[in-house]
């Protein structure tokens, strides 16, 4: 059974990431757990951004991915993104996952380039599924990256 853990402050050396909502599984809609959490700068409430973790494995999440990130326009260029990923690594581990999916529209540049900077290795370009949600909203293609921990 599946139980939160902390993991409600994670300090990094340049950004914190604080504890916004831990979400639990809708198994009705096929939901894994999530942690969502609000990038700041170290030991401030200075939000640079969002992130989030969702614990499992599922079809849906092959295709959207385990870890989602947005950085605020005036933060980017600092690679928060990477530092938030390498932050968040840990509530995986802690909860024995081996392997995280981020994926990513082909076009969306930086974060392919975050997820170069993490040394994940690009699976495949693959065409979404018609019954997708995101392929139902207009999105026709993934980027899937493998990050083996």
């Amino acid at each position: 059974m599946f139980e939160f853990k902390g993991f409600n402050l994670i300090k990094g050396q340049e950004i914190d990431l604080k504890i916004e909502e831990k979400v639990p599984a809708d198994e009705e809609k096929g939901f894994v757990p999530a942690y969502k959490y609000d990038m700041v700068l170290h030991g401030t409430s200075t939000k640079v951004g969002f992130i989030d973790i969702r614990i499992g494995y599922c079809e849906g999440l092959y295709y959207g991915g385990h870890i989602g990130y947005t950085v605020l326009e005036p933060y980017r260029g600092n690679s928060y993104s990477v530092k938030a990923c390498n932050l968040i690594k840990q509530v995986a581990e802690a909860h024995d996952m081996d392997k995280l999916y981020i994926t990513c529209n082909p076009d969306n540049d930086p974060s392919k380039r975050t997820c170069e900077k993490l040394g994940l290795v690009l699976k495949e370009i693959i065409d979404l599924p018609p019954h997708n949600d995101m392929y139902q909203q207009g999105e026709k293609q993934k980027c899937i990256y493998e990050w083996v921990l």
